[in-house]
């Protein structure tokens, strides 16, 4: 042992002051401070160690362990099975796994990839998703694409997927037109996730080619695959086509929330011309409803909105008086 290093049961003690919530970080620095002689003692803590719902001491002793570079018991304890019986310790447990995912990841090898990978093929942690992330590599999108469906799971994947950019737009593309297990008995969670590549596909942006596979979703029964898919495909629509999609939005408009009326709305505005006779022949029905329905009815107000800022024909009537 090299001079100034605490003997073994400085170490010993200095693990059961990871237990301590106030001080465990801080122990976390003198334990990488003790070099080598730390690293066993860490990994018989990590991998001998009762999973509990107070996870932080476990999560300190990983990074811990990262900060060792010892890798290679990151490892170990990410390819042990374990069986845990209660759920909050279970859900305390993941997030070990996944701070233990986040810190192999600085290890940018091909083996750290390929364990990472197939670990996530295995089963979900959020760290793994993350982890997997940093690599930017188009072999992970399988994971990313599933994990999707998750609402737990989701944001990862979504943040993993960007951090990938075009690259990941083939598969995007792809994902966004395949309902599961089928298109007639779509699950709820292959709904979520297509809904979601949308959203992906509308930040990183679409080109020509890839509009003609998405412009069906246009015809979907739900009214957020509508709304996704006319954002992408309108600005490579023909005119003629430009006023079937404009149609079509106005269809799913009375059916939509307030935040889908939003995006109901901007769509329009990107359809512009092809929207103008539509959104005005609709202001006019509409404005011959009731008084206190015309001052309820948040559709009417989107239409409103966009017949103003598309230099339309101003409604004659109010919200709140009788139209002529």
């Amino acid at each position: 042992m090299k001079p100034g290093l605490p003997v073994e049961g400085s170490i010993t003690r200095l693990i059961g002051d990871l237990h301590s919530l106030c001080h465990g970080e801080q122990t976390v620095a003198r334990l990488i401070g003790c070099g080598e002689p730390a690293i066993e003692p860490l990994r018989e803590f990590l991998l001998q160690g009762r999973p509990s719902s107070v996870y932080e001491p476990r999560r300190w002793a990983v990074e811990a362990l990262a900060g060792l570079g010892a890798w290679h018991v990151l490892v170990e304890y990410l390819l042990t099975p374990r069986q845990i019986a209660d759920p909050v310790a279970r859900f305390g447990e993941e997030a070990v796994e996944s701070a233990a995912a986040r810190e192999l990841a600085a290890w940018r090898t091909e083996s750290v990839f390929r364990l990472l990978l197939d670990l996530a093929h295995e089963r979900f942690r959020v760290g793994l998703i993350e982890a997997l992330g940093e690599f930017r590599r188009t072999e992970a999108i399988p994971v990313f694409d599933r994990a999707l469906e998750d609402d737990y799971y989701r944001s990862a994947a979504e943040q993993a997927l960007r951090r990938l950019g075009p690259a990941a737009r083939p598969a995007l593309v792809l994902s966004a037109v395949t309902p599961l297990p089928n298109a007639v008995a779509e699950s709820t969670s292959s709904l979520r996730r297509r809904r979601s590549v949308l959203t992906l596909l509308a930040e990183m942006g679409i080109a020509a080619e890839d509009a003609p596979a998405l412009r069906p979703l246009a015809d979907s029964a739900d009214p957020e695959l509508v709304v996704g898919a006319v954002r992408l495909v309108a600005p490579f629509a023909a005119p003629g086509e430009r006023f079937l999609l404009a149609r079509r939005l106005l269809e799913v408009l009375y059916a939509a929330g307030w935040f889908l009326q939003d995006d109901i709305e901007t769509c329009l505005m990107l359809l512009e011309g092809a929207a103008r006779k539509l959104v005005d022949d609709q202001v006019r029905q509409r404005m011959h409803l009731p008084a206190e329905e015309r001052a309820a009815d948040s559709a009417l107000h989107t239409l409103l909105r966009v017949q103003r800022r598309l230099g339309g024909k101003e409604a004659r009537g109010r919200l709140g008086t009788t139209a002529p």
